[in-house]
């Protein structure tokens, strides 16, 4: 069984504006960082991983690796994106950081189960922070059951 998320690894451009953005802006200590000389396969190699711890106790971590250039590539918001999960009551106050700190921002909006707000980082990632509304629970666990929704879309799609 899962037991739940440990990390999620992502490429970035540059390790320190990186950390900028997770630790300074967001608040996510970095914690852990390894220069990784050897692939496990023995591959020759020069990459810096480092690690931001959230609440739960899980990672945001990232790959620096100057020798092997990686396209980023513009994503739309729901593309790609990494949601965090906030207390409601900081939503506006972490959009008007991200405005005063000359970060994109766009929110705060109204997912009807949940609230969010939208930056992007340094690498181009759509982060979204994402604050829970009192029905949060019910709603997730309401309404059509999540296999039939998935099984009509399907059956549409292919029409």
């Amino acid at each position: 069984m899962i037991k739940g998320l440990h990390h999620n690894a992502y490429r970035c451009r540059d390790s320190e504006e990186t950390r900028c953005f997770y630790e300074d802006f967001l608040g996510l200590p970095l914690v852990h960082s390894l220069e990784i000389g050897t692939t496990m396969t023995g591959r020759g190699t020069q990459v810096l991983h480092t690690f931001y711890q959230m609440g739960d106790g899980s990672f945001l971590a990232f790959f620096d690796d100057p020798q092997t250039p990686f396209e980023f590539k513009d994503q739309r918001d729901f593309d790609l994106h990494i949601a965090l999960e906030i207390e409601h009551d900081r939503l506006q106050e972490m959009m008007d950081k991200g405005i005063a700190n000359g970060i994109e921002t766009r929110g705060i909006s109204d997912h009807g189960f949940i609230d969010s707000i939208y930056f992007r980082d340094p690498n181009g990632y759509v982060i979204e922070l994402t604050a829970k509304r009192p029905d949060h629970d019910h709603d997730m666990g309401s309404g059509e059951d999540a296999h039939a929704i998935l099984d009509r879309w399907s059956a549409q799609k292919t029409q």
